[in-house]
């Protein structure tokens, strides 16, 4: 059944919704994918040189691109709405249950199903352990900013969703490195504690306190309406620029690699598709189960189901380096999300008759 014109977004909705950069993101990392390839097979002094900028194990040249992708996603989130929360608790319960309890465990099963028992034929078992690595950082890292266009799409209630993020970016701050630590010493990869907190002050701790002060700053001196009209536009480019910089670096350090098993890939992509409909699916058919508005619910499941692949590729090249497994695994989490979200939000566009007009407390849904 199609959603009717008052309850979905048109096609030129989508279209404003979502930006040029977003709309075509698998074309940009695959060309990222293969500029790299071509720099590190053509140029090889090139990431040669680069690798030599570093510090306590952390590139700084890819930690200031990695600077630049996350900065402009932390600005933008005002923790003054978690005042919210008291609003429609039970999309947040559903939200941060399914984030923190369920979806980090979820792809730790999945990952390690698929790429250390079923693809076990095809992928070196050492090399398999650090692809799951990078499946559980995606897995511990719920979308931060592309849940904004998704909650766009689904004619999410953008108040709420804003409540949603917010309180997930803080429990972020706390609940990351212990997740991550849990699961890789399940998983028998050994990470020093020190080098984990090192990477969440580096890649959560700093960008946050930062995106949070200016924030207060710019609005302090500029106002709401400039802050968001204007400032946020002219910050808007310097994440797709940090992103496509930093997966041409990846995959040039990469290079050799990949060219030897491209076969990686498509099996590194199978349990993260998996992981996604089912974190889709649980969130989504558990809030509607529950009475919670459609512009509660898509937007909620599409948090849980996507993923903050930003802070997952900074933390595995924090923890791993630049030429690691669970770097690859990061990058393909990028390479596959979007198409399968646009998928997820015709989806929840197409089902929005199954979420009851008005949930138990009579707020209006969607």
């Amino acid at each position: 059944m199609s959603a009717d014109p008052q309850t979905a977004p048109s096609a030129p909705a989508i279209r404003e919704g979502m930006g040029f950069f977003e709309r075509y993101l698998s074309i940009w990392v695959a060309l990222a994918i293969a500029a790299g390839l071509a720099l590190g097979q053509l140029v090889p002094a090139v990431p040669a040189t680069l690798s030599r900028f570093e510090y306590a194990q952390v590139s700084l040249p890819i930690a200031l691109l990695i600077w630049a992708m996350i900065f402009p996603m932390m600005v933008q989130i005002d923790f003054s709405s978690i005042v919210g929360v008291r609003r429609q608790p039970r999309g947040l319960i559903v939200t941060t249950t399914v984030n923190w309890l369920i979806k980090p465990l979820s792809m730790f099963l999945i990952a390690g199903l698929f790429l250390l028992v079923i693809f076990e034929p095809f992928i070196a078992a050492a090399r398999a352990r650090e692809y799951l690595a990078g499946a559980i950082l995606l897995g511990a890292a719920p979308c931060t900013a592309m849940v904004f266009v998704w909650s766009y799409l689904t004619r999410g209630d953008p108040a709420y969703t804003l409540v949603q993020v917010s309180l997930n970016d803080l429990i972020m701050l706390v609940a990351f490195a212990p997740i991550v630590m849990l699961l890789l010493g399940l998983s028998s990869i050994e990470v020093p504690w020190s080098t984990m907190l090192l990477s969440v002050f580096i890649y959560i701790v700093i960008p946050l306190t930062a995106g949070y002060l200016c924030r207060v700053a710019v609005i302090g001196r500029r106002g709401t309406a400039w802050f968001e009209t204007t400032f946020m536009r002219r910050l808007a480019p310097i994440t797709p620029i940090g992103l496509i910089a930093t997966l041409v670096l990846l995959f040039a350090f990469q290079g050799e690699v990949i060219l030897a098993n491209p076969l990686h890939i498509v099996l590194i992509a199978v349990p993260l598709i998996v992981q996604t409909g089912l974190i889709f699916a649980i969130a989504y058919l558990w809030a509607q189960r529950w009475g919670v508005p459609h512009g509660i619910a898509a937007p909620g499941a599409m948090i849980g189901a996507s993923n903050f692949f930003e802070l997952a590729v900074a933390a595995a090249i924090g923890l791993f380096g630049v030429h690691s497994g669970a770097a690859l695994a990061t990058v393909v989490g990028v390479l596959v999300e979007v198409p399968l979200m646009l998928v997820l939000v015709k989806i929840a566009n197409r089902t929005r008759s199954m979420f009851q007009l008005a949930s138990p407390d009579g707020a209006t849904a969607g």
